[in-house]
């Protein structure tokens, strides 16, 4: 499966995480213990566009990127604002040549492929946070899977940091596969 695939499942299951928060639940504690589930929303959606924006024009506009990682980008509605954003995202690395183009995100320039890939890693980490703080459950094992390899392939020490990924936690050997994803993000399970 190529990676747009890929991200389109990752895309897919978090939607079905994000659908069936309601808003009692914006306000819950999650797994990324600094955010509660809006926060999150917030984040993944503001990511989406962010993603889609690089992907489209090569970076993102420093006004515009602030307003993304600083403001509202959910209002009243979460579940229209992630469908928006997550559309974008997927019509924008579903464009022919772009993969291979070089983009700006916060954390330092890269092909559009491997922001991609990061992309992937972390959106289903936070619908796995979501899904926790909701009493959902990501069924789909075999992707989180390979978001874990993903994530272990393109996360080194640069990107241990407060505000990106904390330490990895440690996990038992038995450990379900979406318990391993977000104690490798830093999230103690």
């Amino acid at each position: 499966m190529d990676n747009v695939a890929l991200l389109q499942q990752v895309v897919d299951e978090t939607t079905k995480v994000v659908d069936n928060v309601t808003p009692d639940q914006l306000g819950n504690a999650t797994p990324c213990t600094d955010w509660t589930v809006r926060d999150i929303l917030n984040h993944i959606t503001g990511g989406a566009t962010m993603f889609a924006i690089s992907a489209e024009q090569g970076a993102v506009p420093d006004d515009v990127l602030a307003t993304l990682i600083g403001g509202d980008n959910i209002g009243a509605d979460p579940q229209g604002a992630w469908a928006v954003a997550a559309a974008r995202a997927m019509a924008a690395f579903e464009a022919p040549g772009v993969l291979d183009k070089i983009v700006k995100l916060p954390f330092g320039e890269m092909p559009a492929g491997v922001a991609l890939n990061i992309a992937v890693f972390d959106v289903l980490t936070h619908a796995a946070d979501i899904a926790r703080a909701t009493g959902q459950t990501l069924d789909e094992t075999d992707l989180v899977e390979t978001a874990l390899t993903m994530g272990r392939q393109m996360i080194g020490p640069e990107l241990r940091q407060p505000g990106i990924f904390d330490d990895e936690q440690p996990a038992g050997a038995d450990a379900a596969p979406v318990d391993r994803l977000l104690a490798f993000a830093g999230r103690r399970v």
